[in-house]
């Protein structure tokens, strides 16, 4: 995979601040810490990268309630939300959570095939968007990456 401008930025901003980054990942299925990591020097940064595309994993590495998932579902901003935050436990100053529909199957009326929620978590802020991304699986993956990579450094930015 070649670098793009976005990790780059990302991985230098995180490096100025002396801040490290964990992702929670279920969508992206450890695209986004794959990208991050292509980066030289991302080693300084980036502490952990869990994949939970089960909820099970969700709720055992990176704290979503039960009832969240339960209520909300694993495709919804409250557990992007839990994702991120759960994310930090591994000593991070930042969590970064992905979790949504890639497709082909999955969707519904309510929660089609390429609803994304990212999240961030920065200190004690939490930031989260909703996002309908089209095209295959893979191009949902890569949308889904770029626009996490955005929300990041855009949390970094707002500090």
């Amino acid at each position: 995979m070649k670098e793009n401008a976005k990790e780059n930025e990302l991985v230098k901003k995180l490096t100025n601040k002396h801040y490290t980054i964990t992702t929670a990942e279920s969508c992206t299925g450890g695209l986004l810490s794959a990208t991050i990591i292509n980066v030289s020097g991302a080693s300084d940064v980036i502490n952990c990268a869990y994949v939970t595309y089960a909820n099970e994993a969700k709720e055992n590495l990176v704290s979503v309630s039960h009832e969240t998932l339960e209520t909300k579902g694993a495709v919804s901003k409250e557990t992007a939300a839990e994702m991120c935050v759960g994310a930090k436990a591994a000593k991070a100053d930042m969590g970064l959570s992905t979790t949504g529909i890639a497709g082909p199957s999955g969707g519904t009326k309510e929660k089609p095939v390429g609803l994304v929620y990212l999240g961030c978590s920065l200190h004690e802020q939490v930031t989260v968007e909703r996002h309908v991304f089209s095209g295959d699986r893979e191009q949902v993956r890569k949308q889904a990456v770029d626009a996490a990579l955005d929300l990041a450094i855009r949390c970094l930015d707002k500090e």
